[in-house]
């Protein structure tokens, strides 16, 4: 066929623009099988790649969501663990000063009667001390007394003088 045979087929002359029917039906052939090639074919890998690519994008928000919120659920509850510690700890630091003001008082009760005992202790020795000096001093003074007036008098005096 040849585009003079073209021109009978269709009545009017278009010039450069007149088909030619073998190539027409070679490009509508080649054209059907190009679409059946691309949809059987490569068309649905495309969309599974695509679907794929979507899933995975909305599988890995809803994923992170979900971790977001038991992230959040973690946080609160290491958040009320904490405050619990907290309480404890402010719990035994009350009860170790309570503890610790009791075994003060009981350190400083048992220091005072410690003191006083010591203080009594060494009141007595001294009261005793005081007392063995002055019958000592007693004795010596009688004495003194004694040599003194007799060297005064030039004679013994008193028990001496016998």
């Amino acid at each position: 066929m040849t585009l003079a045979s073209n021109s009978t087929i269709f009545k009017m002359d278009l010039g450069p623009l007149n088909p030619v029917w073998a190539e027409l039906i070679l490009g509508l052939v080649l054209f059907g099988l190009t679409f059946l090639i691309m949809a059987k074919g490569i068309l649905p890998k495309i969309r599974r790649t695509l679907d794929e690519r979507e899933d995975a994008i909305d599988g890995g928000t809803e994923r992170a969501d979900d971790l977001r919120s038991e992230a959040t659920q973690i946080r609160e509850q290491y958040e009320a663990e904490l405050a619990e510690a907290r309480h404890e700890a402010a719990r035994i630091r009350s009860k170790a000063v309570e503890e610790g003001s009791v075994a003060i008082a009981a350190a400083r009760a048992e220091g005072n009667a410690e003191r006083e005992a010591i203080l009594a202790a060494g009141a007595e020795k001294i009261a005793a001390e005081r007392a063995a000096a002055e019958r000592e001093l007693t004795a010596d003074v009688d004495a003194w007394a004694h040599a003194l007036a007799a060297r005064i008098v030039g004679e013994p005096v008193g028990a001496d003088r016998a």
